[in-house]
This record gives structure tokens, C-alpha cells and sequence, in this order.
């Protein structure tokens, strides 16, 4: 059973759709705590005041925009409460536009819609059917935990999903990465030709359920055989890689790799008469 993360509604023009929201992915990391070496007990870690040092209780912390560095203006609660207002309940739809777009680097996280009460239902049919029927998304501001998402809504199975989007002002310029500006921008036909092919080569259909995170499966493992008290196999390292001399080489290389491996044709039964 999934938990309640939010609940509101979605204003569509002037109908009003209960919901609630439901995170729709989980992060699957082996999360490994910070140990004393002697002990082998975790490390505790309590909050100090950086000024006095003395340690602080949950009541006692609030919180502060730093303006100028060490001065702080602190913000409560009551007027984070009235700047969000209506905005923390409700996601008003405001466009509909073509999932194709927006540019995957705006996308955050993803959250199922589910709805909130049975009288609620119809309308929740009704939405789902008219965005799917639309081939559109519906974008909408939502406010999570304190922070105001622009949010894209879209028919998903048999229900909804709404996945947060980062505002442009919160995506980075490319411009700014260091020595694109001497990015060769003219290739040889030929290592364009190969590169081509070898795309070609890999090319598959998106099955997402073939795609392991082996790293997080042999930790797994390795912790497994840990418990168990089975000792570890020490594995040679990896082999090193070299600087890419000949491009075109290594990509002629790349392709008579990736190439699908032929299997033997099956030899013909001699019959009576041959």
C-alpha cells in the first residue's frame, strides 16, 4: 500500500478534483552507515549551535535566509504559511501542451495521482480520459514541502501521473561548461559514416525491465556473503583504457564488437536419394 505524500485538488477550469499524491519511484540505494573502527558502533550526530556550541533542541532551531555572510533574517513558519496560501491545497491546471516539448533536463521527480474520495471519481474519469483522449499534458503549480513546483499532469495506465518540473531559471546554462567553445563541430564523413553504423548496431526497443543496477545487486551480495561469514573473492582490476588515438579506428573497432553473433547454420540431413 502506497502512503500519502500531499493532498489537495486539481482545478480544471472551474471543477474541482480531489486528490492525493503518491511518490512513484523509490530509491533502491544499499545505504551504509558511518561506523567508529575501534567500536564498530555508529556515529552519533547531534546539532550545536556554531556560536555557543552547546547543543540544540528541534524547538528551539528556526529558520534564516543568510544576506550578507553571518547575518541572518529569520523567516517563520506563519509567513511561509501565508505566502504559499491557497497554493499548498490545490494544482490549477494552466495549459496544455505537447509532452514532446518540453526537454527531459526540465523533469524532476514523479508522483501517482490518486483520488481522494468516491464523489470525486467522475470527475477524476473524466480528466484522465480528456487528457489522454488530448495527446496533451496539462501543466500546473503545486506546492511540495514548501517549495512551489511547475508540475506536468498526464494520463498514465489507468490513472494519473504528475511529475515536477525545475522552472528555467533553475536549469543551468550550457554555455557555461568549461571548453565547449573549442568543440570540433565538422567530423570526417567516414568516422560519421561508422559512428552511424554503430548506432545502428545498438539500437533496441526500450525494455525497461532488462536494465540492472549491477553495482547495487553484487554490494548485495557482498554484504549477503559478509553476514554469512563467506570471504570475499579478491577480482583482478579492471583493465585500463587508453587515450583514443586513431577515432576512426576504435570506432571500425566498436562495430566488429557490437556486432550480433551469427549462429552456425544447422548442417542438412542427408536423405536417401542425395
Amino acid at each position: 500500500m502506497l502512503r500519502t505524500m500531499w493532498k489537495g485538488s486539481i482545478q480544471f477550469g472551474l471543477v474541482y478534483i480531489p486528490i492525493k499524491l503518491y511518490t512513484a519511484t523509490e530509491d533502491k540505494d544499499v545505504k551504509l552507515r558511518m561506523l567508529h573502527k575501534d567500536c564498530m558502533a555508529p556515529i552519533n550526530y547531534s546539532r550545536t549551535c556554531s556560536q555557543c556550541g552547546k547543543e540544540v533542541k528541534n524547538e528551539d532551531i528556526v529558520k534564516g535566509y543568510e544576506y550578507t555572510p553571518g547575518q541572518f533574517v529569520m523567516i517563520t513558519e506563519e509567513e511561509m504559511n501565508d505566502l504559499q496560501g491557497e497554493l499548498s491545497k490545490s494544482v490549477e491546471i494552466i495549459n496544455f501542451v505537447n509532452l514532446s516539448e518540453i526537454d527531459p533536463i526540465y523533469f524532476e521527480k514523479s508522483y501517482f495521482i490518486g483520488p481522494d474520495s468516491n464523489q470525486g471519481l467522475k470527475a477524476y474519469s473524466l480528466l484522465r480520459q480528456t487528457i489522454k483522449d488530448s495527446g496533451k499534458i496539462g501543466l500546473a503549480n503545486i506546492m511540495i514541502r514548501s517549495k512551489q513546483h511547475l508540475a506536468a499532469i498526464r494520463s498514465y495506465g489507468s490513472g494519473m501521473l504528475l511529475e515536477t518540473l525545475y522552472y528555467p531559471d533553475e536549469v543551468r546554462n550550457m554555455a557555461d561548461v568549461p571548453g565547449l567553445n573549442t568543440v570540433i563541430t565538422e567530423n570526417a564523413p567516414k568516422e560519421i559514416e561508422i559512428a552511424a553504423q554503430l548506432v545502428g548496431q545498438l539500437t533496441a526497443e526500450f525494455k525497461p525491465e532488462q536494465y540492472k543496477d549491477n553495482f547495487r545487486l553484487k554490494l548485495e551480495q557482498l554484504i549477503t556473503d559478509k553476514v554469512a561469514g563467506v570471504k570475499p573473492v579478491q577480482k583482478k582490476g579492471a583493465p585500463k583504457t587508453g587515450n583514443v588515438v586513431d577515432l576512426l579506428a576504435a570506432l571500425e573497432a566498436s562495430v566488429k564488437q557490437s556486432k550480433p553473433r551469427k549462429s552456425a547454420a544447422p548442417r542438412r540431413r542427408k536423405t536417401a536419394g542425395s
